[in-house]
């Protein structure tokens, strides 16, 4: 059985990785776009690339450069689906997934949609667009999964108690994989400037970004390189990617998010303020959403405790375990 692994980059392709028990061990290869951590993934296991497309692009005023990524897209996901053929085909988003999960389906795959951690209240418009032709349809929040026509609900966030390890006088700021912020970088400078960052700061720009004066700069990191600073940094600043956040708060990072917002041109929509209110509302980090908000996060993460989360998918790998077995032993009969 050749299973499919589906992920556009950040949050979606870390949640993939962190089902290593299920995929470990099988006929496997992974389907992502290339950022540095597809990039990563790419050094270590069998991985193809497809280009970056959202319906989101359209919303920020840029049509012709979506509709030029779609065809670019549609082309490279059918030789990928038509070289390994895969018989199961795994997805957690988004829109950038849609066509190989199509044509993965129209050769005869079983497909498994897995909507993202950072929907809490409904389903994303990936699982809206791919759930009519899924086979599985699985939630991460019961809300969501009410909401997606009564899909399966696996929660995976888990609190953590106990010390968190020791740190060191370190900022680490993070823009995340995928589009520039330099709302963020901005703000992080300005901070720097003023005095009000007296800790090191290392900053993770993007590509093409501005260097910001006064602190240490680099475009992308790797995967291990972006583990091994949050496991020295005290204060993580990030955007509202759940990737970045699951991250922080795993290595016991006192975490400020700048969510993206829709009404800046800073992302397709504002998902990530609702990802970020929803973990402010567990205490889990502090929201910033201008320039006055952020100066005063600086302040109260210092005064505050820590709060350590992680994620747990061992039900949801039991789950696909399930899954594909059922479906291999449907396919043996036949």
């Amino acid at each position: 059985m050749k299973i499919c692994l589906a992920a556009s980059g950040g949050g979606h392709l870390l949640q993939l990785l962190d089902l290593e028990p299920f995929w470990a061990g099988r006929d496997y290869v992974f389907v992502t776009e290339p950022t540095a951590m597809g990039e990563s993934v790419a050094q270590r296991h069998p991985t193809e690339f497809v280009p970056h497309v959202a319906l989101g692009q359209a919303k920020l005023g840029h049509p012709l450069e979506m509709i030029r990524s779609a065809i670019g897209n549609l082309a490279t996901s059918w030789r990928i689906v038509a070289r390994h053929r895969p018989d199961v085909y795994i997805s957690t988003g988004a829109g950038s997934m849609f066509f190989t999960g199509l044509f993965a389906k129209l050769r005869g795959a079983e497909l498994i949609v897995i909507d993202s951690f950072a929907r809490f209240d409904r389903p994303s418009a990936f699982a809206r667009i791919a759930g009519p032709i899924a086979d599985w349809r699985i939630a991460q929040s019961a809300a969501a999964a009410e909401a997606w026509n009564d899909a399966e609900c696996h929660d995976p966030l888990v609190l953590l108690e106990g010390e968190r390890p020791a740190k060191e006088p370190l900022l680490f700021a993070t823009v995340g994989a995928t589009l520039p912020y330099e709302r963020l970088l901005d703000y992080v400078g300005d901070a720097k400037r003023r005095g009000l960052i007296p800790e090191r700061v290392v900053v993770q720009t993007g590509k093409g970004a501005r260097a910001i004066a006064g602190v240490d700069c680099v475009e992308t990191l790797d995967f291990d390189a972006m583990r091994a600073l949050l496991a020295k940094a005290d204060i993580v600043v990030c955007h509202g990617g759940t990737g970045s956040i699951i991250t922080a708060l795993q290595a016991g990072c006192r975490t400020i998010a700048i969510p993206r917002l829709f009404e800046r041109g800073e992302h397709y929509d504002n998902h990530q303020l609702e990802i970020t209110e929803a973990f402010e509302k567990r205490g889990l980090l502090m929201v910033a959403r201008n320039r006055e908000e952020f100066f005063a996060a600086l302040e109260k993460a210092r005064a505050a405790t820590p709060r350590l989360a992680t994620t747990d998918p061992k039900g949801l790998i039991a789950r696909l375990n399930q899954i594909v077995e059922a479906i291999a032993a449907g396919r043996n009969k036949n």
